[in-house]
């Protein structure tokens, strides 16, 4: 079962090296950051990454709010 990681900052002067690094601890197959801000909902990084996520898969980042502020992303 593969562990696939995810970190988003919200500008482009932050660093997603601490969720990275933090991550990667847990032995990551791969890692995949990106740059948008919480509000924003086009998150075209995260959606490759779903589309690419197998069953088997799991998704780890760092903190939930780093992945979304509304459940709504999940429901397709």
């Amino acid at each position: 079962m593969p562990l696939i990681g995810y970190g988003r900052v919200s500008t482009e002067d932050q660093t997603a090296l601490p969720q990275s690094e933090a991550l990667k601890i847990c032995g990551l197959r791969r890692d995949f950051e990106e740059h948008a801000s919480g509000g924003n909902r086009a998150r075209p990084v995260l959606a490759r990454v779903l589309e690419r996520t197998q069953k088997s898969d799991t998704l780890a980042v760092m903190r939930i709010d780093r992945l979304a502020r509304s459940r709504r992303i999940f429901w397709r």
